[in-house]
């Protein structure tokens, strides 16, 4: 089981990113797929994740309007479109897959396997 997250760099506020997660050893079709962050000096928390039972998503609340969660299952690899970047958006962000994740009404529930975690991808949004 590997995730491979990439896409990240250094982009300038008002900029766009695309990250990417392949997958490989394991059926993404039956993964909940999530995108989460951590800052530094601060908690991971969820940015946005699509439940594999129903294709309901969550989104924080500070990225809405602005990223976009999508999966191919056919390519094995689930992605987020990030425009509008701001500096609060500078993070560490990883891809997570689960069998049994939920996107809640308030955050991602259920992404608890590590071993579905993928390493992260370092997004720096500066002037």
């Amino acid at each position: 089981v590997q995730l491979q997250a990439s896409g990240g760099g250094l982009v300038q506020p008002g900029g766009s990113l695309r990250l990417s997660c392949a997958a490989s050893g394991f059926t993404l079709d039956d993964h909940a797929i999530g995108w989460f962050r951590q800052a530094l000096g601060k908690e991971r928390e969820a940015v946005s994740c699509i439940s594999n039972t129903d294709d309901s998503t969550y989104y924080a609340d500070f990225v809405k309007g602005r990223f976009t969660i999508s999966r191919d299952n056919a390519r094995k690899t689930m992605y987020l479109q990030m425009n509008s970047l701001k500096p609060e958006d500078t993070a560490t962000y990883y891809c997570a897959t689960d069998p049994h994740g939920v996107a809640g009404r308030f955050d991602c529930y259920g992404f608890d396997d590590k071993d579905y975690w993928g390493k992260g991808t370092q997004v720096t949004v500066s002037s």
